[in-house]
C-alpha cells in the first residue's frame, strides 16, 4: 500500500527541528478574560482548547477570514499530563495540511521512527512504512503541554479568533432541541454568565467532556490504568541506532554511561510486554523519557504503598536485569524515587452519530481509543482535516451543515476504526496474562511481527494511522489468529490431536471475540 507524500517533518534525518516557530512570539500571550463586553455571537464556537480544539479553531479561521471564532477554554496556562506525547506519522500529515506542520518546532520534540518491541526475553523493531521516494515516516514524541501552548499561540496569531478564559456552563438549546450557542462563566465566580450564540457550537473539551452525556449518555467503564514516572537522562551519544534497517531486526544499543539514555533505541517508541501489563517508553525530549506502566483492571489498589510495589515488579519484569542491567537500574531508581504516581484510567468509547442540530462532537470528546498505540491525537487531527473540507465545501444554511456532517462521519470511520479497534485489540492480548488462549495470541503476534516485510510493515502502518483499512486490518489480525492455530496443532505437549484440535478452535473463536464486538461498536454510527 503506497502512501501519499507530504512535506518533511524536520531538515535533519536525525535530530529533532529546534528551530524557529513562526509563532512564538504569542506563545505567552494572555487570553481574552471575561467580560460584559464579549459580543453575544459569533459565526462558530469552539468548546476546548486542547490539541483539537485549537487546531479546529486555528484552521476555521484560516479557512474563514471573514468569519468570527470564540474558542473557550477554563485554563489557558500550560496543562501538564502524562498522556497525549505522541504524534503518529498520519497525525504529522493531518497537522501539515491544517497549516501547522511547524508546530513542533521549538519545544525540544523528538523524532520517533518506530517501535521496539520486547516479549521473552526476544527483541523486535517495527519501523513505519517508506514514503514512495524510499525514505521513512516519522513520528515526533514531545511535552504534551508544550505542543498545546504551540496551537494555542497559532490561535491568538490571528485576529478573527477570540480566544477567551472562561468555564463553559452549558450547552443553549431551543424549543427543537437545537443547540444554538454555550453559556459561558467566568473562571473564578460561576454566577457571573453569559450566553453567545454561533451558527455552530464544535465540543472539543476531551477525554473528560462535561457535555458528552448530550449526545452519548452511555455508561463509560474503565479498562485499566496508566501509572506515569519520568526517566531523567543525559542524551544518547550516537545516532547508529536512531532509524534502523528496514523491517524486523534484534540489534540493541547499550548506553556508554550509567547517565546517558538507557533505551534501547532511542528516538524510538518501546513496548515491553513482560510486565503487570504493557510498559511503554518514549522520549519526551533528549533528556527525559516517559514511563508508562498499565495496571490492567477498572482500579487500582487503594494503598499508595501496594500501587507502588505493583509498579515496580511490572517494571521490574519488564526490563529484567539480565537483559537490561542499564535500563532496569534505571526504572527501579525512577519508580523508588518518585514522590507520587500519576494514574490516567484508559477507556474505549466508539462514537456516536450527531443527530443534535447546531453541534458537533470532535476528538476525544466524541471518540476514545486506548493510549496504548498512541493514537488518540492522529484521529482528533484526521477530525479536523476531514470536518473542515467539508465545511468549506457548503454554504451557510443548516440543511448544508447536515450534509457536511453526515459525509464528515463516513469521512473518518476506516481510519478512526483501524486505529480505535487496534488500540483496544492489542491491549486485550498483551494485558491478558491468566488465559492460555490470549497468552498464545500474544506469542503469535509477536512471531508475526518478527518475519519481516509485509508481516511487519502493514501492521507499521495500521499503529501510525497512515494505513486506513478495516478489511486489511482484519486480514492481518486473523493471519496472527491462524498462525496461534497452527503453534497449537504443532504442539505435541498439548495433549492429543482431537484435544489440540479442540484448544486451536477455542483460540479462534477467542481471537473472533476480541476484534469483532469493537469493529462492530464502530461501525454502529
Amino acid at each position: 500500500m503506497t502512501v501519499p507524500e507530504y512535506s518533511p517533518l524536520d531538515e535533519n534525518e536525525d535530530w529533532p527541528t529546534h528551530g524557529e516557530y513562526e509563532y512564538t512570539r504569542f506563545y505567552h500571550t494572555k487570553a481574552r478574560e471575561f467580560s460584559e463586553h464579549l459580543p453575544p455571537s459569533f459565526d462558530y464556537i469552539v468548546i476546548g482548547a486542547g490539541p483539537i480544539g485549537a487546531a479546529l479553531a486555528f484552521k476555521l479561521a484560516l479557512d474563514h477570514p471573514t468569519q468570527q471564532i470564540l474558542i473557550v477554554e477554563q485554563n489557558w496556562d500550560e496543562p501538564d499530563r502524562i498522556v497525549g506525547e505522541l504524534m503518529q506519522p498520519a497525525g504529522c500529515q493531518a497537522l501539515e495540511l491544517l497549516g501547522l506542520g511547524r508546530v513542533f518546532s521549538g519545544i525540544g520534540a523528538v523524532p520517533v521512527h518506530g517501535y521496539y518491541i520486547a516479549y521473552g526475553g526476544k527483541q523486535l523493531y517495527v519501523p513505519y512504512p517508506l514514503k514512495p521516494n524510499g525514505k521513512p515516516f516519522r513520528g515526533v514524541s514531545f511535552h504534551h503541554g508544550r505542543l498545546v501552548m504551540n496551537l494555542r499561540a497559532a490561535c491568538k496569531s490571528l485576529s478573527n479568533i477570540t480566544c477567551l478564559e472562561a468555564s463553559a456552563v452549558e450547552l443553549i438549546r431551543d424549543s427543537g432541541e437545537s443547540v444554538r450557542g454555550v453559556c459561558v462563566a467566568m473562571r473564578d465566580n460561576q454566577k457571573v454568565q453569559k450566553k453567545v450564540t454561533a451558527r455552530v457550537t464544535f465540543v472539543c473539551d476531551g477525554i473528560s467532556s462535561q457535555f458528552r452525556k448530550v449526545l452519548n449518555p452511555e455508561p463509560v467503564d474503565l479498562i485499566s490504568h496508566f501509572c506515569g514516572l519520568v526517566l531523567e537522562h543525559e542524551p544518547v551519544a550516537t545516532a547508529d541506532y536512531f532509524t534502523g534497517p528496514a523491517g524486523a531486526t534484534h540489534l540493541r544499543a547499550d548506553p556508554l554511561t550509567q547517565k546517558e539514555n538507557p533505551l534501547p533505541m532511542p528516538h524510538n517508541g518501546h513496548v515491553l510486554l513482560d510486565g503487570v501489563g504493557p510498559v511503554l517508553l518514549y522520549q519526551m525530549s533528549e533528556r527525559e523519557t516517559r514511563i508508562l506502566a498499565d495496571i490492567p483492571g477498572p482500579s487500582l489498589p487503594s494503598d499508595g504503598t501496594q500501587l507502588r510495589a505493583l509498579v515496580r515488579d511490572s517494571l521490574a519484569r519488564a526490563a529484567p536485569k539480565h537483559l537490561y542491567p542499564v535500563l532496569h537500574s534505571r526504572l527501579m531508581d525512577a519508580v523508588d524515587g518518585a514522590q507520587r504516581l500519576r494514574c490516567i484510567g484508559s477507556k474505549f468509547i466508539p462514537a456516536t452519530a450527531n443527530r443534535i442540530p447546531g453541534a458537533l462532537w470532535i476528538g476525544d470528546a466524541l471518540n476514545v481509543r486506548h493510549p496504548l498505540t498512541g493514537g488518540g491525537m492522529t484521529i482528533g487531527m484526521w477530525d479536523v482535516v476531514h470536518l473542515c473540507q467539508q465545511i468549506a465545501k457548503e454554504d451557510r444554511s443548516p440543511r448544508a451543515l447536515s450534509r457536511a456532517t453526515a459525509q464528515w462521519q463516513w469521512d473518518r470511520r476506516s481510519r478512526a476504526l483501524v486505529v480505535n479497534t487496534l488500540s483496544v485489540a492489542l491491549h486485550a492480548l498483551f494485558a491478558a496474562a491468566d488465559s492460555p488462549d490470549m497468552c498464545l495470541l500474544r506469542e503469535a503476534c509477536f512471531n508475526y511481527l518478527s518475519r519481516g516485510s509485509f508481516y511487519t510493515m502493514h501492521p507499521s502502518g495500521f499503529l501510525s494511522g497512515l494505513f486506513p483499512s478495516p478489511l486489511l486490518l482484519l486480514f492481518h489480525f486473523f493471519s496472527v489468529a491462524l498462525l496461534a492455530v497452527a503453534m497449537r496443532l504443532g504442539d505435541t505437549n498439548a495433549g492429543f490431536l482431537p484435544m489440540r484440535c479442540f484448544s486451536a478452535g477455542r483460540t479462534l473463536w477467542v481471537a473472533a471475540c476480541v476484534i469483532l464486538p469493537f469493529m462492530w461498536r464502530e461501525l454502529r454510527p
